[in-house]
């Protein structure tokens, strides 16, 4: 967990908490907006905004390919040398994959 996270929830953590009453919520209350109104911190929070709209679509590729690789591994027929032993071992009593499928002999 980043810093900023734990300090984020902590002081959520202690607002909601706290039973210091009204007066103390105002302080903590200015407090924020104080340091969220910081130049520094705005900038820095549009850095953030920016590179994460330019990592978008790269992560949007390796989000595709990894869910359409996923998806060939689950689909049935996906890997036709795989799909063989798998169906007899899920339905070994299958009557495609019997050499003889009728029934020999006299039926009662």
């Amino acid at each position: 967990m980043r810093k900023s996270t734990l300090l984020l929830a902590m002081g959520a953590g202690y607002v909601l908490g706290a039973k210091a009453g009204r007066e103390r919520y105002e302080q903590i209350r200015s407090g924020f907006n104080k340091v969220r109104q910081n130049p520094k911190v705005q900038a820095t929070a549009q850095q953030a905004a920016d590179a994460a709209k330019d990592k978008a679509p790269v992560v949007k590729e390796k989000l595709a390919g990894a869910a359409g690789a996923a998806a060939e591994k689950v689909k049935p027929g996906g890997h036709k040398d795989e799909k063989d032993g798998l169906e007899t071992q899920l339905n070994p009593e299958n009557v495609a994959l019997q050499d003889n499928p009728y029934p020999q002999g006299t039926l009662p």
